[in-house]
């Protein structure tokens, strides 16, 4: 087996994710086109990752979350197809994970092999 495997992802960036109701409706989201989500709440920026086996449901969830109208919401990464690396705790049916932090959250997309990805929508790198 190798140890990646092509999948679609996407990358969303707001001006803060604070809303506990907001975020009951993108977990809810995540549940129903099976994705795994993986979101920075607390303050500024708010940041939030999807990922699933099918560009169509990753799409329809960032449609889902740019209805809730977050502040500043941008898509800095397009639903697309990327290479990430498989992780014994990874949730093949979907999940939601939440994490407090711009760094852990950086090292939740270094374990997955897409940190470069996550600089370049974030504006942290040189684009590719």
């Amino acid at each position: 087996m190798s140890p990646f495997e092509t999948i679609f992802t996407a990358l969303i960036r707001t001006h803060h994710i604070t809303s506990r109701k907001k975020l009951g409706r993108v977990k809810k989201a995540a549940a129903f086109y099976h994705l795994q989500v993986l979101v920075r709440s607390g303050g500024s920026p708010g940041i939030m990752y999807a990922e699933g086996f099918d560009e169509t449901s990753v799409g329809n969830w960032v449609n889902c979350v740019q209805s809730l109208r977050y502040k500043d919401f941008q898509c800095v990464q397009k639903p697309t197809a990327n290479q990430v690396r498989v992780t014994p705790d990874r949730i093949k049916n979907g999940g939601f994970e939440e994490v407090t932090s711009v760094a852990e959250f950086g090292r939740r997309m270094e374990q997955r092999g897409l940190g470069g990805w996550w600089k370049v929508g974030m504006g942290y790198g040189l684009h590719e």
